[in-house]
Order: structure tokens, then sequence, then C-alpha cells
């Protein structure tokens, strides 16, 4: 049996490593349903355009917000099209037929982000406009991000850790 401080020793480090696990999975849900949030929204706003209309002024919105120009990326507009299509559906009827076609949309993005080393949550989180300042103190963007540009209402970290590796760099600025 372990003696007292060895044993608080243990349950801390085992306590520290469920919080960071349990941070970024936090942070990828939270970032992943803030964009889905965000595409309804949007969707919403342009349901009643013409719906080629409709789909590229949300694609182009977000292609702008996620700093990707889509003559670079044209494998991630078209499946941005194909997702903002299903948004634009679903925004019109809610239907569960609508809904299946969302999840297929929004898996095949996720599968061509994937291609590329990201995610729907990190495109979030390391590009979009609107993210949230405490992504970046969970998992903060890196340095050789492709295109990353400086986002004014996230300021960097000075560390470029997450908060439980940088201790008050995360915290001092």
């Amino acid at each position: 049996m372990p003696h007292f401080v060895e044993a608080l020793q243990q349950e801390a480090a085992e306590a520290i490593a469920q919080m960071q696990e349990a941070a970024l999975r936090a942070r990828h849900a939270h970032a992943r349903a803030e964009l889905m949030r965000h595409m309804l929204t949007t969707a919403r706003k342009v349901k009643d355009k013409p719906k080629a209309e409709a789909v590229e002024t949300v694609v182009r919105e977000w292609m702008d917000a996620w700093n990707l120009a889509r003559t670079d990326w044209p494998h991630i507009a078209r499946e941005m099209e194909a997702f903002t299509e299903a948004f634009h559906d679903y925004a019109n009827d809610p239907s569960d037929a609508h809904d299946e076609r969302l999840r297929a949309a929004c898996a095949a993005l996720d599968i061509v982000l994937e291609k590329e080393a990201t995610s729907i949550s990190d495109q979030m989180a390391y590009r979009s406009q609107c993210a949230h300042g405490w992504w970046e103190l969970v998992s903060p963007v890196p340095e050789n991000l492709p295109g990353r540009k400086p986002r004014p209402s996230i300021p960097p970290l000075e560390s470029g850790k997450p908060f439980w590796e940088a201790g008050c760099a995360a915290f001092c600025r």
C-alpha cells in the first residue's frame, strides 16, 4: 500500500490526466457544435433565397471565416458545398431525411478535412473568427498551420502550450 503522500500524488496525477482528456473532448465537441449552430443559423438566414445563391453565400462566408481560399482548397470547398446544401435543405424542412443527409454530409466533410490533417473542430478552433478563447487554452493553434492569420478577438498564447503545460504563461497576459 502506498504511503499517504505517494497516494495523494498518484490520485492527483490520475485526476489531472482525466481533466486533460475531458478538456480536449470538450473543446472538440464544443467547437463542432458551434459550427453546426452557426451553419444552421446562417442557412436559416438565406433559406428563402434560391438554393444555389444561398449555398454560395454560406460557403463563401465559411471559407473566408476559415481563411481557406477556394482556389487553394477546391476539394474542401466541394464538400463544404454539399454540407451547406444539406443545411439549406434542413433549414427549409427539418425532417428526419434531411437530418440523415446532414449527418452524411458532415461525415464526408470530416473525411476530406482529415486527409488534410485537420477536423471540423480544428477548423473552428484554429481558423474561425467565431472561435472561443478557451479552446486555444486547451489546444493552442499550431505555429505551422497553413494559411494561419491573426485573429484579433483571440490573443495568441505566449507559450503555445495547453494551459496544463504552460503554467502562468497561459493566464498572465
